[in-house]
Parts: C-alpha cells; structure tokens; sequence
C-alpha cells in the first residue's frame, strides 16, 4: 500500500510541474515590440505641436497598443489609425511640403502619396475595423491623452487581411496618423476631408514612423 501511495504521490508530483510548462508552450509565441515617435504636423497653421509616443508590444496572441500625445489641441476627441501602402511599400510620414495646393495645411488627400490610406483605427474596438464610428480618446483640458488597449492578433489580423485584399498587418511598414482640430477653426475650402467627414475631424496633427524595436 505504502509504494502504491508513494507512486500516487511521484505522478501527482511531477504533473505539478509539467502543468505550468504545458500551459507556458500553449500560450508562448512570438515576441515583438515596435515604436514610433510622433511628430508634429500642420503646428504652423493650427498653432499646436503635437508630439508623443506610440508603442505596441505583441506577446502570443495579444497586441498591447500605447499611445501618450500631448500639445494636441485641448478639450476636443482626436481620430488616430494607422496608416499605410497597399502591397509591399512602406509608408513613411508627410512633411510640410506634402501641401501641393499651397493653402497652408496638409490635409489628409495630401498624405497619401506618402503615409497611404487610413488602415486600423486606435479606438476602444480596433478589430472591428469601423473607422469612421469608433469611439476615439479625447484629450485634457491641457491637450494631453493616454490611450491603452490589448487586442487579439489573430482576429486583427484576419479583419485587415479581409478589408485590404489578404495583407498582412506588417506594423513596420505603417504610420501613425493623429487627427483633429476643434469644428469651430475655421480652414480653407482647398482642405479636403473623406467622403462627408468634416476636414476638422481628419486634418492631420502629428505622424510617426513605426518602427522595430530590436
């Protein structure tokens, strides 16, 4: 009786041990981390320097996005995304002179030879791919915000191949677009917006480039 129990007691033992490692190997997969620094953009015309940091950290199946922005303009929500090329090119951010009408702004038509098409909006749903009705951070009364969200890579990555022809998320080949100035500025009728959006809403403020962080 006494070697069955010790037995008994052996096997439990070494399940005990073998548990955490299963669980380990079941949830482990790739680790990556990238960054990208913001930068302002449209400061001279809108009188703000937007800057910050935007961080995403991809552990398993979960992708932790972090973005810190201050000097936005205060008090007001702001629509962030990422944005990028179609096919293998990478973006890169615009700079001032992306504005070929020469109104003074650099609107969001203006940035796609460079930065692409809106892609994955940084609202409290990312996966859900709505980037015209998510719900975006809206900043202090002193133009900074703090956005935080985990979202799952595999259901991320299976809408975006679904929405832009099977691509892949490829987070060094995107941007970072900041958006929005308060509805009552008055800008030029040459600032294009998309579709019925006012150019308010989508008027870039700050851009960074993502990059892999080794």
């Amino acid at each position: 009786m006494k070697l069955k129990h010790s037995l008994l007691f052996a096997m439990l033992a070494a399940c005990s041990f073998a548990l955490p490692a299963l669980t380990q190997a079941a949830t482990a997969g790739p680790s990556r981390n990238y960054t990208a620094t913001l930068q302002p953009l449209n400061s001279a015309s809108i009188k703000h320097k937007t800057t910050g940091e935007a961080t995403f950290k991809v552990r398993g199946d979960k992708l932790t996005i972090d973005i810190r922005v201050k000097g936005a303009p205060p008090s007001i929500t702001h629509w962030q995304h990422f944005h990028g090329l179609k096919g293998e090119l990478a973006a890169s951010c615009p700079t001032q002179s992306a504005d070929t009408n020469g109104d003074g702004f650099v609107d969001i038509l203006e940035t796609e030879p460079a930065a692409g098409t809106t892609m994955v909006p940084f609202d409290t749903m990312p996966a859900a791919m709505d980037v015209a009705h998510g719900t975006y951070p809206k900043a202090s009364a002193k133009g900074s915000y703090h956005y935080h969200e985990v979202v799952s890579v595999k259901k991320l990555s299976a809408a975006f191949a679904r929405a832009f022809d099977g691509q892949k998320l490829d987070l060094d080949k995107r941007v970072v677009l900041i958006h929005g100035v308060p509805s009552s500025m008055k800008l030029p009728a040459t600032v294009k917006s998309l579709g019925p959006i006012p150019a308010q809403v989508t008027l870039p403020i700050a851009c960074g480039k993502i990059v892999k962080v080794k």
